[in-house]
C-alpha cells in the first residue's frame, strides 16, 4: 500500500469562540484521514516529526468527543471529559506502531477511555467509590445496567455479581453509593475549621491506578466473549441449544423441561450438557 502526503491546507486547528458547541463544529470540519495518509503521518511521528503528530491528533479529535459523550451521565463537565479524552489521544498517537495493520481510532480508543475512566473516578462525589479493579469495573457496569433495569432485585443482583466477578454485597453497596446524594467533594473556604475536617477530599483514598489495568480488563472481557462464541459455534446444534437453555438464556430452562422437548431422559441431557461443556472448555483453552 503506498502512503500518500495528506493536504495539509485542509487541516485547520480547531478556533473556538469560548463554547463546547463551536469547538465541535471545529473538529468535526476536520476532514478524516485515509489509510495512506495515516501510515504517512504516523511514519513521520515515529521519525519524531511533531508537526505529523498534530496533524494525526487533530484528525482524530471527532472520535474522542464521540466517546466523551458517552460518559455525560456521570455529572462531570463535558469539555473536561473531551480534554481527558484528549490527553489519551495524544499518548496513543505517541505510541502508534503504523506496521501493526490497524487504524489508529482502533488503537486510540483504548487511551482515550482511560483517561476518561480515571477522571470520573477521581471526581465523583461518592468518598471511595471505586478502590480496586472489581470496584471500577463495577462502578461503570452498574450505572449502565440501572440505566436499563433501573432498581435492582434480589435476583438481578445475583445475575450482575456473577457476570462481573464481584459478590452480591459489593452489587448492593455500589448501587447504594450511586443512589446516594452527592457531597461536595472539598468545602468551600467560607466553611468553618470543624465543618471542613469533614471534606470528602481528605478521605478520598488514591491508589495510583494503572491505565493498563482498565485496558487489560476491558480486552479481557472482550476477548473472553469472542472465545466463548467461537467455541459455541463448534458444538452441534443440539448442544449448543442445550447449553444456552442451561447457562445463558433467561429464564434458565432445567433438565427435565428440556428432556419433555427433545423426548429423551432428563439424564440423557444432563450427559450431553457435560459433554458439551467438556468441549467447550477444550476449544476456548485452545
Amino acid at each position: 500500500m503506498s502512503e500518500s502526503k495528506p493536504n495539509m491546507a485542509l487541516m485547520v486547528v480547531p478556533q473556538g469562540h469560548g463554547s463546547l458547541e463551536s469547538y465541535i463544529q471545529a473538529v468535526n470540519a476536520i476532514p478524516m484521514l485515509s489509510v495512506e495518509e495515516e501510515q504517512y503521518l504516523a511514519r513521520q511521528v515515529v521519525g519524531g516529526d511533531i508537526d505529523g503528530a498534530k496533524l494525526l491528533i487533530m484528525a482524530h479529535l471527532r472520535f474522542v468527543v464521540h466517546i466523551a459523550r458517552g460518559y455525560s451521565g456521570y455529572g462531570l463537565p463535558q469539555a473536561d471529559l473531551i480534554q481527558e479524552g484528549n490527553i489519551g489521544l495524544m499518548k496513543a498517537v505517541k505510541r502508534f506502531d503504523p506496521d501493526v495493520g490497524v487504524r489508529l481510532v482502533s488503537f486510540a480508543v483504548h487511551w482515550i477511555k482511560a483517561e476518561i475512566h480515571e477522571y470520573v473516578l477521581k471526581n465523583w462525589r461518592i468518598v471511595k467509590v471505586a478502590t480496586t479493579k472489581a470496584q471500577r469495573k463495577l462502578f461503570f457496569n452498574l450505572r449502565k445496567a440501572k440505566k436499563r433495569l433501573g432498581w435492582f432485585s434480589n435476583e438481578e443482583v445475583h445475575t450482575v455479581a456473577e457476570e462481573l466477578g464481584v459478590s452480591p454485597k459489593e452489587v448492593m453497596e455500589m448501587e447504594a453509593r450511586l443512589a446516594a446524594q452527592d457531597a461536595a467533594f472539598d468545602l468551600g473556604n467560607d466553611d468553618d475549621d470543624d465543618n471542613s475536617s469533614y471534606a470528602p477530599a481528605l478521605y478520598l483514598q488514591d491508589d495510583n491506578s494503572n491505565h493498563a489495568d482498565v485496558i487489560e480488563a476491558e480486552d479481557h472481557q472482550a476477548q473472553s466473549q469472542r472465545s466463548l462464541r467461537d467455541a459455541l459455534n463448534t458444538l452441534d446444534d443440539r448442544s449448543r441449544e442445550i447449553l444456552t437453555a442451561r447457562w445463558l438464556d433467561e429464564p434458565k430452562q432445567t433438565l427435565h423441561e428440556l428432556a419433555a422437548h427433545y423426548g429423551v431422559s432428563a439424564e440423557r441431557i444432563r450427559q450431553l450438557e457435560k459433554n458439551a461443556i467438556k468441549k467447550l472448555k477444550i476449544a476456548m483453552e485452545g
